[in-house]
């Protein structure tokens, strides 16, 4: 009984003290038994603000999020269903996707409809194609990336000055 409520994690000295043992005897018998203790994982601290706070911020940040993802997957199914692209709205880190799927999925009117309105839009858009109107998605993502670098860094809070030579 001793030895099972010791390797469970109750001290030595209160185990003595409820069985009426010596405490050096109960160490000997652990030391001569082999007595060993599972590795229990530290606890969880506790946060500075309190845990009723930490949850309830926790939770108002996820409901943000989600609201947020409902809201770009609207955005995406009207662009999906052949909406045009500026009327649905279309965050531009999903632009890339959008174009490809559109270009695989929808017709062919839809795909150079697309690629019309991005023309009108000039600059590094024109990018977004070979002399085939086509590229592979990565690509697509680079160059919008590369192009688009300030909005990138601070969408990901990341300093202008910081790293310059990566995106």
């Amino acid at each position: 009984m001793v030895r099972r409520e010791w390797e469970a994690g109750e001290t030595g000295a209160s185990l003595a003290k409820r069985y009426d043992v010596g405490l050096a005897n109960l160490w000997r018998r652990r030391a001569a038994e082999g007595w060993t203790r599972k590795k229990n994982p530290d606890p969880v601290p506790e946060p500075a603000e309190g845990w009723a706070k930490h949850i309830d911020d926790k939770l108002t940040v996820f409901m943000v999020r989600c609201q947020e993802a409902r809201e770009v997957a609207q955005q995406l199914i009207l662009a999906m269903q052949g909406e045009a692209l500026e009327a649905a709205g279309v965050p531009l880190w999903h632009l890339a996707f959008l174009l490809h799927w559109r270009a695989e999925h929808l017709t062919a009117e839809t795909a150079a409809r697309d690629r019309a309105w991005l023309a009108s839009k000039g600059g590094w858009t024109q990018q977004l194609w070979d002399h085939e109107g086509w590229l592979p998605l990565a690509r697509m993502d680079e160059i919008i990336v590369r192009n688009r670098r300030q909005d990138w860094r601070e969408d990901h809070g990341i300093p202008p000055s910081v790293v310059p030579w990566l995106p």
